[in-house]
């Protein structure tokens, strides 16, 4: 007798969730608001302008309308301006409803309260707005111009934030080839299945207010909550039914929460607001949007010497957590996978007249990736090397590990020819050289482009805490939590994998509870593929907990010393040598549940790493994209679930050719969005995609329990830049070097008749101002 020898761990579990999301079983905010007739509606008067002051509003005909039960504005809820998930500078933040200026198309203004949600919608076309129009800018270069119009008069500029290196132009001493590109990672839309979504009751008997919301963080959201409105946490429940995708969108609270809660809280009655779709795409937060401007120093034999950027990133209309991303999180991961001794890294956030801007998928990390990598092909194109062969002069090597890069990243573990490997393995690479070669000597007008990334990414951010339980009823059945938020990666299947494997008791009968404040009693909720290191982490130490008390407590009803028992093979407890001695989990807990929750530390971030090989092809005649194979290569350290692992990559897979492809919002000069509705806005349909081959390798970590590191937006990082470096590699017969996100038919078709991409110019002189990295000058959020 023994423990079990068969581990659940590492093999194909199918996700208990789906049943439920299948046959529509599921409960989503709306459905929650459907379900009650108590309800009031809200809907918001948004700004059709990208700036003006707003000089007068007329709310008295929305007030009449019938089943119209409150109009407010700023001046009636007196709301505190705030910021969403993160403060980038404390001076800029954004009212809930505008106060003397809009600053974007879409902005609220004023908010209507109904019996109903037609009557709402309604009544809000009848309120009437004075507006004195304003100058807009829109791109955030021109935003920086001394000329140009200032979203916040007092600043002076539109700087929101900046920080630059000492060094500047210093780190590229030395080498004896520079490569320089200027790139555009452009801004997308997160587009996530349920929009915003938020229920307020302030009638609650036990709570200030019951809030029902679609978020990523319940308790983060508790905390902003109860700050913003000068409550006790205690008095607030958050509960987060099931979320229809989030994808960092959902992380924090925004405008339009806050003045749901301030009217629920005025009227005394449970008010909801359920975003549409045209209201997402223009008051969501959006991500990405940034221009590089990279400069890579190499030695003739293709050795990486030094690395400039400088990055200008898009704060969108107010100074928040979109808006600091270029200056951390892409800071952090600018060398990449490769050992390059110097690094300058120079960025600031300009406010533009646009949608604030917020995290999506990778938040910081695709755009570092998709700048570097990008930057290496031009590079392998200078040297005439094969891509593949710079990339590996250069890899940091496996067996320095830890270490601590340039700018500061502590890289707990890597072998990054290990994916790569794989990658040019199951591609073939050579045979698809040898096909390219024979397109381009036969002047095939379909070119056959390859390209490769190799990316290395943060996971779990500065590390911290993370709580779990894990309690044993005293049936025999379990109940685990996690202070993480499921918005369908599949906790409840993985959670209940490492509860099972651990004590033996089978998968259908673990419940998983999640995002309820009031049964979970804390937790940093999901966001930087956290959920598994940390919350799965803290889960198995509480299922180490339990079972040494069980084991405790089954020796006592076996009189047998503690050391001689164990879990059998069936999940009963029995002393070694006496095969007939057993007894189960129920007799075990009959005398009361067992339970335990920890908080378990992760001293710091994980680093995922990976391998992406894209084969495109491109009819240079008409500049359409065939992607023909995309061979995506993961490490995200140990494997709990292989079905999981697949399914985060193939998600983000799509997402990540899709920015390559398709996505991206655009506005006029005057601030008005043209890409407003789904007709515009083009998210990839089925026939779009095409079949990923989307396998892993396997490097643990040594900074959690599990070995694990973060996945669910790996394949995003990795796949941009593989399919970019594949296009533009397919067009070199036509001298184009360089073609910018995203590469649609008309940007590929103008390229090959002008012949070469965009030519280096040097960036206007943003950065010389900024306080410098690490000085005196700079304080915590990185606010100049």
């Amino acid at each position: 007798m023994s423990h079990m020898p068969h581990s659940i761990l590492g093999t194909a579990v199918r996700r208990i969730e789906d049943p439920d999301l299948i046959t529509g079983a599921t409960t989503y905010v709306g459905n929650v608001v459907a379900g009650r007739t108590d309800v009031l509606h809200a809907a918001f008067v948004r700004s059709p302008l990208a700036h003006a002051h707003v000089t007068g509003i007329d709310t008295s005909a929305a007030a009449a309308a019938e089943g119209v039960v409150a109009v407010y504005t700023a001046a009636d809820l007196e709301l505190p301006a705030h910021h969403g998930l993160m403060v980038l500078n404390p001076d800029m933040p954004r009212p809930p409803l505008a106060t003397d200026r809009v600053r974007f198309v879409g902005e609220a203004v004023a908010l209507v309260v109904a019996e109903s949600k037609a009557a709402a919608v309604d009544a809000a076309e009848l309120v009437e707005v004075d507006y004195d129009p304003l100058p807009a800018v829109v791109d955030p270069e021109a935003a920086l111009a001394p000329d140009a119009p200032l979203q916040f008069p007092d600043a002076g500029s539109n700087v929101a934030g900046g920080l630059r290196s000492a060094e500047g132009a210093a780190v590229l001493d030395g080498a004896e080839v520079v490569v320089r590109a200027r790139m555009v990672n452009q801004r997308i839309a997160v587009v996530p299945l349920e929009g915003n979504a938020i229920l307020v009751d302030p009638t609650d008997a036990d709570h200030d207010l019951v809030v029902h919301v679609s978020t990523q963080m319940p308790h983060g959201f508790r905390a902003q909550l109860a700050g913003i409105f000068g409550l006790e946490a205690d008095a607030v429940r958050v509960i987060a039914p099931n979320v229809g995708g989030g994808f960092g969108g959902k992380a924090g609270m925004i405008a339009e929460h806050t003045a749901t809660v301030g009217a629920a809280r005025a009227l005394g009655r449970p008010v909801a607001w359920v975003e549409t779709r045209s209201e997402n795409l223009v008051s969501m937060p959006h991500g990405r949007g940034q221009v590089a401007y990279y400069e890579l120093g190499l030695t003739r034999e293709g050795r990486m010497t030094g690395l400039r950027c400088r990055v200008v990133g898009d704060a969108g209309a107010y100074a928040g957590f979109g808006g600091a991303l270029p200056l951390h999180m892409t800071y952090v991961m600018a060398p990449g996978v490769y050992d390059i001794p110097k690094v300058g890294y120079d960025a600031v956030a300009a406010l533009t007249n646009t949608t604030p801007m917020g995290a999506f998928r990778g938040a910081g990390r695709p755009e570092a990736a998709a700048h570097l990598e990008r930057l290496v092909d031009i590079a392998a194109a200078e040297l005439d090397l094969d891509p593949v062969e710079l990339r590996r002069r250069n890899f940091l090597d496996p067996s320095a590990f830890p270490l601590t890069t340039p700018v500061g990243a502590n890289y707990d573990v890597g072998d990054y020819d290990l994916p790569l490997r794989e990658a040019l393995r199951l591609a073939d690479y050579e045979k698809l050289r040898e096909e390219q070669a024979a397109r381009r000597e036969a002047g095939d007008p379909v070119q056959l482009g390859i390209g490769v990334s190799v990316y290395v990414e943060i996971t779990a951010g500065g590390g911290g805490s993370e709580y779990g339980s894990v309690r044993v009823h005293p049936d025999g059945t379990a109940t685990v939590q996690a202070g993480t938020s499921a918005h369908g990666q599949g906790h409840a299947t993985s959670f209940a994998m490492l509860v099972s494997d651990r004590l033996g008791i089978p998968m259908e009968k673990i419940t998983y509870e999640q995002s309820d404040t009031a049964s979970v009693p804390r937790g940093g909720g999901t966001g930087g593929s956290r959920s598994l290191q940390m919350g799965g982490s803290a889960v198995r130490v509480a299922a180490d907990d339990v079972l040494k008390e069980a084991i405790q407590r089954a020796a006592a009803l076996l009189e047998a010393d503690p050391d001689d028992v164990a879990l059998t093979d069936g999940g009963e407890f029995g002393v070694t040598g006496v095969p007939s001695a057993t007894v189960t989990w129920q007799q075990v807990a009959a005398e009361g549940e067992i339970f335990a929750g920890v908080d378990e530390q992760q001293a710091d971030a994980t680093y995922p790493f990976g391998a992406h090989l894209s084969v495109v092809e491109v009819d240079t005649d008409t500049g359409r994209v065939r992607p023909r194979a995309h061979i995506a290569v993961d490490d995200c350290g140990r494997v709990l679930n292989p079905l999981l692992v697949e399914g985060q990559q193939h998600g983000g897979l799509a997402q990540g050719i899709a920015q390559a492809l398709y996505e991206e919002v655009l506005y006029d000069p005057e601030g008005n969005p043209t890409t407003a509705t789904l007709a515009d806005y083009h998210i990839p349909t089925a026939a779009d995609l095409f079949s990923f081959e989307a396998v892993t390798t396997e490097t643990p970590t040594p900074r959690n329990v599990l070995g694990a590191k973060g996945i669910g937006e790996s394949a995003t990082i990795g796949s941009t830049p593989a399919v970019q470096n594949a296009i533009v590699d397919a067009l070199r017969p036509y001298g184009v070097t360089h073609v910018d996100l995203p590469c649609t038919p008309e940007r590929i078709w103008r390229a090959i008749r002008a012949g070469g991409g965009e030519p280096w110019r040097e960036p206007a002189d943003v950065f010389a101002g900024l306080p410098v990295r690490g000085g005196d000058s700079q304080d915590e959020s990185g606010a100049i």
